[in-house]
Protein backbone atom coordinates (compact mmCIF):
# COMPACT_ATOMS: atom_id res chain seq x y z
CA UNK A 1 0.00 0.00 0.00
CA UNK A 2 1.01 3.38 -1.10
CA UNK A 3 1.46 5.82 1.60
CA UNK A 4 3.59 9.52 3.11
CA UNK A 5 6.99 9.79 1.48
CA UNK A 6 9.28 11.96 3.49
CA UNK A 7 10.53 15.16 2.03
CA UNK A 8 8.00 14.87 -1.17
CA UNK A 9 6.55 18.66 -1.94
CA UNK A 10 3.17 18.61 -3.60
CA UNK A 11 3.00 20.31 -7.04
CA UNK A 12 -0.50 22.01 -5.81
CA UNK A 13 0.05 23.58 -2.62
CA UNK A 14 -3.55 24.27 -0.97
CA UNK A 15 -2.66 27.20 1.06
CA UNK A 16 -1.95 28.89 -1.85
CA UNK A 17 -5.10 28.57 -3.56
CA UNK A 18 -7.30 29.99 -0.39
CA UNK A 19 -8.82 32.95 -0.69
CA UNK A 20 -6.81 36.05 0.16
CA UNK A 21 -8.51 36.03 3.93
CA UNK A 22 -7.09 32.89 4.69
CA UNK A 23 -3.57 33.64 3.29
CA UNK A 24 -1.87 35.31 6.47
CA UNK A 25 -4.38 32.91 8.83
CA UNK A 26 -1.29 30.42 10.63
CA UNK A 27 -3.73 28.15 11.63
CA UNK A 28 -5.33 27.84 7.80
CA UNK A 29 -1.84 27.18 6.76
CA UNK A 30 -0.50 24.97 8.71
CA UNK A 31 -3.69 22.48 8.17
CA UNK A 32 -3.01 23.28 4.55
CA UNK A 33 0.46 21.96 4.88
CA UNK A 34 -0.42 18.67 6.57
CA UNK A 35 -3.03 17.90 3.73
CA UNK A 36 -0.38 18.81 1.40
CA UNK A 37 1.40 15.98 3.30
CA UNK A 38 -0.97 13.56 2.79
CA UNK A 39 -1.92 14.49 -1.01
CA UNK A 40 1.48 14.64 -2.30
CA UNK A 41 2.27 10.88 -2.72
CA UNK A 42 -1.57 10.78 -4.52
CA UNK A 43 0.15 13.61 -7.44
CA UNK A 44 2.98 11.79 -7.47
CA UNK A 45 1.11 8.01 -7.98
CA UNK A 46 -0.88 10.05 -10.77
CA UNK A 47 1.50 12.03 -12.30
CA UNK A 48 3.62 8.32 -13.11
CA UNK A 49 0.14 6.47 -13.42
CA UNK A 50 1.65 4.97 -16.88
CA UNK A 51 4.59 4.06 -14.56
CA UNK A 52 2.46 1.60 -12.30
CA UNK A 53 0.55 -0.37 -15.12
CA UNK A 54 4.43 -1.25 -17.29
CA UNK A 55 5.61 -4.79 -15.22
CA UNK A 56 8.99 -3.14 -16.17
CA UNK A 57 8.98 -0.02 -14.26
CA UNK A 58 6.11 -1.08 -11.64
CA UNK A 59 6.86 -1.08 -7.83
CA UNK A 60 7.98 -4.63 -7.04
CA UNK A 61 5.47 -4.40 -3.96
CA UNK A 62 2.70 -3.27 -6.82
CA UNK A 63 3.57 -6.40 -9.20
CA UNK A 64 1.31 -9.21 -7.80
CA UNK A 65 -1.88 -6.53 -7.93
CA UNK A 66 0.14 -6.36 -11.70
CA UNK A 67 -0.31 -10.00 -12.34
CA UNK A 68 -3.65 -10.22 -11.46
CA UNK A 69 -4.90 -7.78 -14.08
CA UNK A 70 -3.49 -10.19 -16.67
CA UNK A 71 -4.75 -13.64 -15.06
CA UNK A 72 -1.33 -14.56 -13.03
CA UNK A 73 -1.66 -16.48 -9.28
CA UNK A 74 0.61 -14.75 -7.19
CA UNK A 75 3.97 -17.03 -6.26
CA UNK A 76 6.26 -14.79 -3.62
CA UNK A 77 8.84 -17.36 -4.42
CA UNK A 78 9.70 -16.16 -7.89
CA UNK A 79 12.25 -13.44 -8.53
CA UNK A 80 11.26 -9.88 -9.13
CA UNK A 81 13.40 -9.69 -12.33
CA UNK A 82 11.15 -12.98 -12.83
CA UNK A 83 8.05 -11.66 -12.06
CA UNK A 84 8.30 -8.60 -13.98
CA UNK A 85 9.05 -10.94 -17.61
CA UNK A 86 6.43 -13.28 -16.67
CA UNK A 87 3.64 -10.10 -15.85
CA UNK A 88 5.24 -8.90 -19.41
CA UNK A 89 4.49 -11.82 -21.59
CA UNK A 90 1.18 -13.09 -19.82
CA UNK A 91 -1.20 -11.83 -22.24
CA UNK A 92 0.75 -13.59 -25.59
CA UNK A 93 1.23 -16.51 -23.64
CA UNK A 94 -2.69 -16.79 -22.88
CA UNK A 95 -3.08 -16.69 -26.54
CA UNK A 96 -0.98 -19.83 -27.00
CA UNK A 97 -2.52 -21.25 -24.02
CA UNK A 98 -3.33 -25.59 -23.66
CA UNK A 99 -0.71 -25.96 -27.11
CA UNK A 100 2.97 -27.35 -27.12
CA UNK A 101 4.06 -23.55 -27.79
CA UNK A 102 2.42 -21.81 -25.17
CA UNK A 103 3.77 -24.61 -22.90
CA UNK A 104 7.11 -24.20 -23.96
CA UNK A 105 6.77 -20.26 -24.30
CA UNK A 106 5.67 -20.14 -20.71
CA UNK A 107 8.59 -21.93 -19.61
CA UNK A 108 10.97 -20.08 -21.64
CA UNK A 109 10.01 -17.31 -19.38
CA UNK A 110 10.17 -18.70 -15.96
CA UNK A 111 13.06 -21.35 -16.09
CA UNK A 112 16.72 -20.43 -17.35
CA UNK A 113 17.70 -24.05 -18.48
CA UNK A 114 16.65 -27.10 -21.41
CA UNK A 115 12.99 -27.89 -21.86
CA UNK A 116 11.95 -31.13 -23.08
CA UNK A 117 8.24 -31.24 -23.86
CA UNK A 118 6.63 -34.37 -25.05
CA UNK A 119 2.88 -35.32 -25.88
CA UNK A 120 1.59 -38.53 -26.58
CA UNK A 121 -1.79 -36.67 -28.60
CA UNK A 122 -2.33 -35.58 -31.84
CA UNK A 123 -5.26 -34.49 -34.44
CA UNK A 124 -5.50 -35.54 -37.64
CA UNK A 125 -8.63 -35.84 -40.21
CA UNK A 126 -8.97 -38.94 -42.86
CA UNK A 127 -12.15 -39.38 -45.69
CA UNK A 128 -11.02 -43.28 -44.94
CA UNK A 129 -13.59 -45.11 -42.30
CA UNK A 130 -11.48 -46.95 -39.67
CA UNK A 131 -8.14 -44.93 -40.41
CA UNK A 132 -5.78 -45.65 -37.24
CA UNK A 133 -6.30 -42.52 -34.65
CA UNK A 134 -3.08 -39.93 -34.46
CA UNK A 135 -0.41 -39.64 -31.50
CA UNK A 136 0.83 -42.35 -29.74
CA UNK A 137 -2.22 -43.40 -27.74
CA UNK A 138 -0.62 -42.27 -24.62
CA UNK A 139 -2.19 -39.03 -23.10
CA UNK A 140 0.24 -37.76 -20.97
CA UNK A 141 2.54 -34.77 -21.37
CA UNK A 142 6.02 -35.34 -20.01
CA UNK A 143 7.94 -31.62 -19.21
CA UNK A 144 11.77 -32.46 -18.60
CA UNK A 145 13.62 -29.24 -17.38
CA UNK A 146 17.14 -29.22 -17.70
CA UNK A 147 18.39 -26.69 -14.67
CA UNK A 148 21.13 -26.27 -12.97
CA UNK A 149 21.01 -26.11 -8.81
CA UNK A 150 17.22 -26.91 -9.00
CA UNK A 151 15.35 -26.97 -6.00
CA UNK A 152 12.27 -28.56 -4.61
CA UNK A 153 10.39 -25.11 -4.76
CA UNK A 154 11.63 -25.37 -8.13
CA UNK A 155 10.52 -27.89 -9.37
CA UNK A 156 6.93 -27.10 -7.35
CA UNK A 157 6.55 -23.84 -9.04
CA UNK A 158 7.72 -25.87 -12.68
CA UNK A 159 4.77 -27.66 -12.11
CA UNK A 160 2.15 -25.46 -11.16
CA UNK A 161 3.13 -23.48 -14.45
CA UNK A 162 2.58 -26.60 -16.25
CA UNK A 163 -1.03 -28.04 -14.80
CA UNK A 164 -2.14 -23.76 -15.20
CA UNK A 165 -1.04 -23.70 -18.92
CA UNK A 166 -1.78 -27.19 -19.93
CA UNK A 167 -5.77 -28.44 -20.82
CA UNK A 168 -6.80 -29.46 -17.72
CA UNK A 169 -7.84 -32.85 -19.07
CA UNK A 170 -4.19 -33.95 -20.02
CA UNK A 171 -2.11 -35.97 -17.18
CA UNK A 172 1.07 -34.14 -17.09
CA UNK A 173 4.41 -35.46 -15.80
CA UNK A 174 7.33 -33.06 -14.50
CA UNK A 175 10.93 -33.38 -13.84
CA UNK A 176 13.88 -31.91 -13.07
CA UNK A 177 16.75 -33.01 -14.48
CA UNK A 178 20.09 -32.62 -12.76
CA UNK A 179 22.24 -30.38 -15.00
CA UNK A 180 26.69 -29.46 -14.00
CA UNK A 181 27.18 -26.30 -13.41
Amino acid sequence: MRGTLADIATPHPLGATLPGVYLDDDLTQRLCVALDTLLAPVHGTLDSLTAYFDPATTPADMLDWLASWVGLAPDGGRSVENQRRLVAAAAELHGWRGTVRGLREALRVVVSGDIEITEGGGVGWSITPGAPLPGTGSERLVVRVGMAGATAQDEARVDALVAAVKPAHVPHLTEMLPVPS
